[in-house]
């Protein structure tokens, strides 16, 4: 089992900061939807990993001029059309070969000899953690804006996870810094030692250089949060913000 004080560690590190940008809501009120910092101009593309029956988040991004790129090897199309989207029928994963290709190699070959800053958004049921781990530096630093949902976080208590799932948020906290966190209600919170842990939960990252302020966020739910589900609303509990 995990030291409770490593997990509580995490968390900590973790506590979302004020930026200064204020935040807005991309996608519909509910599931597949997004709080992300007002800081989009000048993001040329959106790659968003994980395909489901929600396209409104990657829609708003086309509408504000975003070029879009959607990922998914177990759909045949994208839910909804737009002249910006560009589908691509693989998964993203540690390798390329005929189903799965690396973020680096599909960003690569979908805006070849580019550094114009983009923004990531990522729902791959668990896959994250190694995708992540296997995005370069370079890559990294030319994400602006990072949305993932992270799954399976009731498992910090297990070592072996832990281990894993500390590493992947220490790379992204080398170049980014955490703005909000907003827990999936379609999962009851996890109680253990004194700490409460949403198995599911909605993750928006600024790359440090955009941050400004480095005061922490102290009110929560954000005004503009909905929940995914028709479940119980989970409001970030205190251990994750003090």
């Amino acid at each position: 089992m995990t030291d409770p004080k490593k997990v509580q560690e995490l968390m900590k590190k973790l506590w979302p900061r004020l930026g200064n940008s204020e935040l807005i809501r991309l996608g519909p009120d509910g599931d597949g939807g997004y709080l992300v910092p007002d800081d989009l101009d000048g993001i040329t593309a959106c790659f968003s990993p994980g395909v489901s029956a929600i396209s409104g988040f990657e829609k708003d991004c086309a509408d504000l001029g975003m070029t879009v790129f959607l990922a998914d090897r177990s759909v045949d199309q994208v839910a909804d059309n737009h002249d910006r989207f560009h589908f691509t029928r693989k998964y993203v994963g540690v390798t390329t070969n005929e189903d799965f290709m690396t973020f680096d190699d599909w960003v690569d070959s979908s805006i070849p000899n580019s550094d114009e800053d983009l923004i990531f958004q990522m729902d791959i049921e668990g896959f994250e953690y190694e995708t992540i781990l296997n995005i370069s530096d370079e890559l990294m630093n030319r994400c602006r804006i990072f949305v993932v949902e992270f799954h399976n976080l009731n498992q910090l208590w297990n070592e072996h996870f832990f281990r894993l799932a500390s590493r992947v948020f220490e790379k992204i906290l080398q170049t980014h810094s955490c703005v909000h966190i907003h827990p999936n209600n379609d999962r009851k919170l996890q109680k253990l030692n004194g700490l409460e842990i949403p198995p599911l939960a909605e993750f928006t990252f600024l790359r440090n250089d955009r941050i400004g302020k480095r005061s922490y966020t102290k009110n929560f739910p954000h005004p503009l949060d909905r929940d995914c589900t028709g479940e119980e609303t989970i409001v970030l509990p205190k251990c994750w913000r003090t």
